[in-house]
C-alpha cells in the first residue's frame, strides 16, 4: 500500500502532544494589532488544544504525526 500524504497546510498549524491530543494556535494575531487591548493580544497568544470534535480530521490529515 502506497504512503499516505500528510495535508501540508494542517502540518504547519498542529502539532502532536505527549498525550496523543494536537495543539493549536489562535487566529487573530497578524494584523489590525492597535484596536485590540493589550489583555486580547497577550491571550491570543497562548497555544490551545483543539477540540476532541475536531481531533479525528485533524488525525486523518496528519497520518504519521
Amino acid at each position: 500500500m502506497p504512503k499516505l500524504k500528510s495535508n501540508r497546510g494542517a502540518a504547519k498549524r498542529f502539532r502532536r502532544t505527549a498525550k496523543g491530543g494536537y495543539k493549536r494556535g489562535q487566529s487573530f494575531r497578524s494584523h489590525i494589532l492597535t484596536k485590540k487591548s493589550a489583555k486580547r493580544k497577550r491571550q491570543l497568544g497562548i497555544t490551545l488544544q483543539v477540540a476532541e470534535a475536531d481531533a479525528k480530521a485533524v488525525r486523518k490529515m496528519l497520518p504519521y504525526s
